[in-house]
């Protein structure tokens, strides 16, 4: 065991003041506390007691997951760590994986405790699990176990009749007619096609495309853009499945010009299997490349978050962030964490008229979030000043915060932007904020 056997006087008391600020704590006589001070080494261990009996001091993630993987015809070592990392980061969810056996092992000996979590994220296409396996996975989600089948999951159990109905719709290993319609839009309209023969499962080369919201009231689509373009990635086509109790969130248009079916694919469904809820999104491709576009993409990211606390709970409390794209382009994460307004002075700081505004219309975002909040908008504008005040900063940078300042600027600004007006390059633009800022706040 590991006890500390010195700890400075400051220390000690430091510790004694938080413990006596706990409800937990307040029946601790002056006594007992007086005796921990003079027996010190045992404070760790009696503050390691308190928060291990008292769970409700500790911050839990609402949510257990388990990522599934192990094999695959696509990068599954890259993927899963990735899946992992977005999941974690909502502070919503603690991750496990379970990896199964490699290819001809034996998969007996795969067996996870499906029962204990609240979601299972299928990252796998490989061989088949053994039958205990098989049905206590059924068994979960008829019970009411949340799934995410994440990008080539559909691909596999081609034969598994009830995998099929859990994800809806699948591609490739064999399947057919047999497995089910094809399911796609065409001309705004559903189609079920159950007709037509050709192939299940097809991609054309990885390019960005435009992602259609069908259903922009469900709990997973709200508040995001009706349309916005994803970053290169894949473009599953051709697909077939059972398709029961399935609703398609969006899709993607599949150009005819990137071997495409000249048709609206399903990129996003969610489907019901008993009582569980399933997230299906064909989106996600990561290869062997240094860098992943189509999971960097906030827009997979952020429907992948949200897609599984839907799965999860049947709700979504994730808001959307400042940086999703729109139809004006792909935004991407190299890092996968939300762009902070650091982040985006910073670009704009930097920001050269041949350069995408995005951290612009990001700031912009920001201002409007907090315009009824004085002293949040006052921070945002003590930062905008250090950028205007940056010698380093490009001239195209400080144009857009004085076009922003105009409006929103107060008393705080105007020595910063008055000394702009030395700038031959700045004076326009520093002549029309001024002009423009009618009765500033008062600070």
């Amino acid at each position: 065991m590991f006890i500390v056997r010195n700890i400075s006087n400051l220390q000690t008391i430091q510790t004694l003041q938080t413990i006596r600020s706990c409800p937990l704590c307040k029946n601790y006589s002056t006594y007992k506390l007086r005796y921990i001070m003079k027996k010190s080494y045992f404070l760790l261990l009696l503050l390691a007691g308190i928060f291990f009996l008292f769970p409700a001091c500790q911050n839990k993630a609402a949510y257990k997951a388990l990522i599934v993987t192990g094999q695959s015809n696509h990068n599954w070592e890259g993927a899963y760590p990735i899946l992992k990392e977005l999941l974690v980061q909502t502070n919503l969810f603690t991750v496990d994986v379970a990896k199964t056996p490699a290819k001809g092992g034996d998969m007996s000996s795969f067996q996870p405790d499906f029962k204990k979590y609240n979601v299972v994220v299928m990252d796998y296409n490989g061989e088949s699990w053994s039958e205990k396996t098989k049905a206590a996975f059924l068994a979960y989600v008829k019970n009411g176990g949340g799934v995410v089948i994440y990008h080539e999951a559909d691909n596999s159990f081609a034969d598994w009749k009830e995998y099929n109905e859990i994800i809806g719709l699948g591609g490739w290993n064999n399947r057919s007619a047999k497995n089910g319609p094809y399911v796609y839009y065409m001309k705004n309209k559903l189609v079920v096609d159950s007709i037509s023969t050709g192939p299940t499962g097809s991609h054309g080369p990885q390019h960005e495309y435009v992602v259609k919201a069908r259903n922009t009231e469900h709990p997973i689509m709200k508040g995001l853009p009706t349309s916005w373009i994803h970053g290169k990635d894949e473009l599953y086509s051709t697909l077939r499945g059972p398709a029961k109790n399935m609703e398609i969130l969006a899709t993607a248009y599949a150009d005819t010009a990137f071997k495409g079916t000249g048709r609206d694919e399903p990129m996003l469904m969610t489907l019901r299997y008993g009582k569980g809820r399933i997230f299906h999104t064909v989106m996600g491709h990561v290869g062997k490349e240094e860098t992943h576009p189509a999971t960097e993409c906030v827009g997979f990211i952020v429907t992948f978050q949200r897609g599984t606390e839907w799965a999860a709970s049947g709700k979504v409390t994730q808001a959307v962030p400042l940086d999703f794209p729109n139809i004006g382009g792909a935004v991407s994460r190299p890092d996968y964490k939300e762009t902070t307004l650091a982040d985006d002075l910073d670009k704009i700081s930097k920001y050269t008229i041949d350069r995408s505004t995005r951290n612009y219309t990001d700031l912009q975002g920001r201002i409007r979030k907090v315009s009824a909040n004085p002293a949040a908008l006052l921070d945002i504008e003590k930062k905008m000043v250090k950028v205007l005040q940056d010698r380093d900063a490009t001239v195209e940078g400080k144009k857009l915060l004085l076009r922003e300042l105009a409006w929103m600027g107060s008393s705080y600004c105007v020595p910063a932007v008055q000394e702009l007006l030395k700038n031959a390059d700045l004076k326009e633009a520093a002549t029309f904020t001024l002009e423009r800022m009618k009765g500033p706040r008062k600070n």
